[in-house]
């Protein structure tokens, strides 16, 4: 069926599904449902910027990210960035799964700034706030003209995803990668299929997402994997986290960081909603780890900081760098936001001596963060 054909502007809900967009957006060209994507509706909006700084005084380890996509159809019930759709006058829950904004001229637009005097070819991260690789990529197809001109411009690019849609571009970002440092990053946080489909309903499933680690190793590129978030009393058992370090171990992963679930307001009251529908056993547990604030008790997270070691070492990963619950018996170290998201070895591009490219990658301090 022809996209151009679907209809424009949302229609009358059926009970139960996302209400309409609150409109109007910036720039909005129209907004689209099909049958291909049924209770999506992606709003087409044309950007006059795509290049974001990241704010002064982050730990994060870049300066510049694009996101051409807002709202994630991945409907990940503990996503971080959930509370950045209210900006946009959506809510923090179904319209985020389900009201999916796309910046239709995010390649044009960025290699026009890619192109200014003032540009200092400051390496880019794509993926920080939603994925770049989500489902409807596959129609929009924004990604290649993103990478090239950024491989072109000669600026560094990382890239972190769930999407197994990335497979597409693995040629194009071996061609990248011969001329600016490329790193690449794949989050995967459990092994159980079941709770996959449950709690990140529209991601493709572990399995999936294991082999695609597999393939970007075999085309020579390297991949590294954020292990967040790892959930409390759902996939943080020793047999959980077993399988999660050996399979991740066995795709040839360059590295990994892993990190308990972080409830940052908008996701918080999403996630414990969702608890109390599927696991109302484990709602009170949830509500006095977490207290009043974003994150688990520092008991907890010493006691998964040496869980998660422990398996570390055991698959092969002790000497990989980058991990987020390191030395917490140091005073310095209480505030749990310097514990956070540890990029993993391949997720971060750096250049080999001699200033040729290189697509092997240091972790480097980073936060959670929402950038769009």
């Amino acid at each position: 069926m022809r996209w151009e054909a679907q209809a424009l502007v949302p229609t009358p809900n059926p009970a139960g599904t996302a209400a309409p967009a609150l409109l109007p957006l910036a720039g909005l060209v129209r907004s689209v449902t099909t049958p291909e994507f049924a209770g999506i509706t992606f709003h087409e909006v044309t950007a006059k910027s795509v290049l974001n700084k990241v704010p002064a005084g982050s730990r994060m380890p870049f300066e510049w990210t694009v996101n051409p996509y807002r709202g994630c159809s991945h409907a990940c019930v503990y996503c971080f960035a959930r509370k950045t759709h209210t900006y946009l006058d959506f809510d923090a829950g179904m319209d985020f799964d389900s009201q999916v904004v796309v910046k239709v001229n995010a390649a044009e637009v960025l290699r026009k700034e890619l192109n200014k005097a003032s540009w200092t070819r400051q390496q880019v991260a794509l993926g920080t706030n939603t994925d770049p690789y989500q489902r409807a990529e596959g129609r929009y197809r924004l990604m290649p003209g993103i990478i090239n001109a950024l491989a072109e411009s000669g600026t560094p690019l990382s890239i972190l995803t769930k999407g197994t849609l990335l497979a597409r571009d693995i040629p194009l970002l071996k061609s990248a990668a011969t001329q600016v440092p490329v790193g690449l990053g794949i989050s995967l946080a459990m092994t159980n299929e079941a709770l996959s489909e449950a709690i990140e309903p529209g991601t493709p499933a572990p399995r999936a997402r294991l082999r695609l680690v597999s393939r970007l190793r075999e085309a020579g590129l390297p991949c590294g994997v954020m292990a967040m978030p790892i959930l409390p009393w759902l996939s943080d058992s020793d047999e959980a986290l077993d399988a999660l370090f050996g399979s991740l171990a066995a795709a040839g992963a360059t590295g990994v960081t892993a990190g308990a679930l972080y409830l940052k307001p908008g996701t918080r009251e999403w996630f414990m909603k969702w608890i109390a529908a599927n696991h109302p056993e484990l709602a009170g547990r949830y509500r006095r780890l977490y207290g009043t604030g974003s994150y688990a008790s520092k008991e907890y997270r010493t006691w998964l900081a040496g869980r998660v070691r422990y398996f570390k070492a055991r698959h092969g990963f002790s000497h990989s760098s980058g991990f987020s619950h390191r030395d917490l018996d140091k005073p310095d170290l209480d505030d749990p936001r310097v514990e956070e998201a540890q990029y993993p070895a391949g997720s971060i591009p750096v250049a080999v001596q001699g200033g040729s490219p290189a697509v092997s990658a240091a972790s480097r301090p980073g936060v959670q963060d929402s950038l769009f």
